[in-house]
């Protein structure tokens, strides 16, 4: 049981920090400080966005359905 609220902790930490970090790259794309050729801010926070959704679909299987 422990380890379940422990990995949903992880998990609801890591999903605080990147709706903190979208909210910073909109204000961003707002002020226009991306172009097509200087963006690695937005794809790396698009990356961590995607990797935290990789690992709840992970958690959710490992829980859930084993």
């Amino acid at each position: 049981g422990s380890t379940f609220f422990l990995l949903t902790g992880f998990h609801g930490m890591h999903v605080s920090l990147g709706a903190i970090l979208l909210t910073i790259i909109f204000f961003r794309v707002l002020m226009g400080h991306f172009t097509p050729y200087k963006h690695f801010a937005f794809e790396g926070v698009a990356c961590y966005w995607h990797f935290v959704d990789v690992v709840w679909i992970g958690l959710y299987v490992f829980f859930y359905w084993l």
